[in-house]
């Protein structure tokens, strides 16, 4: 309520708190019919999230079913997985995003997977246009992807170990292949988990402390629009979430 409140007015600090002075819908017309920035952000973060699902769903997915199997240092490896979820803490994002040489090593990469050679080598095997443009786009964004899966590993696996065993039993002595027993068994009993997955990878998504409309809003509460602009961006940017 407060945040609507303040999005009709224009907000000043002065030495005993804040004052307001209502100025009706104004500041959703400034965000969207003067400010250049705030439309191509926003639309632009909801491209980036309907390209990343996918990409998140079937990476751990393929990781999930991996670290299901028995195999010595499985532990060790399910930690490995999850230690994106630490790295997201706000403290160390802060330190990447000011890395200099993070920054030139993300860079790197891209220049090396996303460069015209790679474009050349997937137009050589004949792929659709728009396939090549989304694993372009895609290689650009594959640090964010692996950060992003660990938690979705976490309920694909957590699903993966509700199968009964029993299951597995008989189709082995049925002769099931293991290809026959991935489609008929553990990706029926798994699949309720896509749909938990991709919410949730929506939520972390849009409220993701790298995200570009998330810190543009901050941006604007501050040092550029005013607090009432940047009160009025966030309940526009709460509307988009929610009907997604």
């Amino acid at each position: 309520y407060q945040t609507v409140v303040f999005s009709l007015n224009e907000l000043k600090i002065v030495p005993t708190g804040y004052t307001t002075a209502f100025v009706g819908v104004e500041n959703y017309n400034k965000i969207f019919f003067v400010d250049p920035d705030f439309v191509p952000i926003l639309t632009d973060t909801i491209v980036n999230t309907v390209i990343d699902i996918p990409a998140i769903l079937i990476f751990s997915f393929f990781i999930a079913v991996v670290l299901n199997q028995k195999f010595t240092g499985r532990a060790i490896v399910r930690l490995i997985f999850f230690l994106p979820v630490i790295l997201t803490s706000g403290v160390v994002v802060q330190m990447e995003l000011n890395d200099v040489m993070n920054q030139a090593m993300v860079q790197e990469a891209e220049f090396m997977l996303g460069g015209q050679h790679f474009v050349n080598f997937l137009l050589q095997l004949k792929l659709p246009a728009g396939f090549i443009h989304y694993i372009v786009t895609l290689v650009d964004r594959i640090s964010l992807v692996i950060e992003a899966s660990a938690i979705p590993i976490l309920i694909f696996l957590a699903g993966l170990q509700s199968i009964p065993t029993d299951l597995y039993e008989v189709a082995d002595v049925e002769g099931i292949t293991g290809w026959e027993k991935f489609w008929m068994i553990t990706f029926p009993l798994v699949s309720p988990m896509i749909l938990t997955n991709a919410v949730f990878i929506i939520i972390n998504s849009f409220t993701s402390p790298r995200n570009e409309m998330v810190l543009f809003i901050a941006d604007n509460a501050w040092s550029r629009g005013g607090y009432g602009v940047s009160a009025a961006m966030a309940i526009i940017y709460f509307v988009a979430v929610a009907i997604i």
